[in-house]
């Protein structure tokens, strides 16, 4: 599977879970409510799994593979994880700039 294939799949699947929630929420409020329960649910596994791998790169104890070592490297605190839900049929005009496309960096050894 190419990164690009594994990203599409994650996209999906996080689409998915985000319909589902759509479905199963009576209105706007609970919806946000729930999307931000799930957001902030900790996976201790994960962030165990994630914190290490952050520490080999930062150390040099991995060897980064192409395309990934082709990407822009940032410091992980100048993009902290964040999320946000909004209602955009409130009171806001669509604009074809209201689209962000994705990008994509690796960690920075600090």
């Amino acid at each position: 599977m190419t990164p690009e294939e594994a990203y599409l799949r994650f996209r999906n699947r996080y689409r998915e879970v985000l319909y589902d929630v759509a479905s199963e929420s009576k209105d706007f409020d609970s919806f946000r409510d729930e999307v931000n329960r799930f957001y902030q649910e900790p996976d201790s596994k994960e962030e165990e799994r994630w914190e290490k791998a952050v520490e080999e790169i930062r150390t040099d104890a991995v060897t980064i593979e192409k395309p990934f070592s082709d990407l822009r490297k940032e410091a992980p605190e100048t993009r902290p994880s964040a999320m946000s839900v909004m209602r955009l049929d409130v009171d806001q005009r669509f604009q074809a700039s209201d689209n962000v496309l994705d990008t994509f960096v690796l960690a920075k050894a600090a």
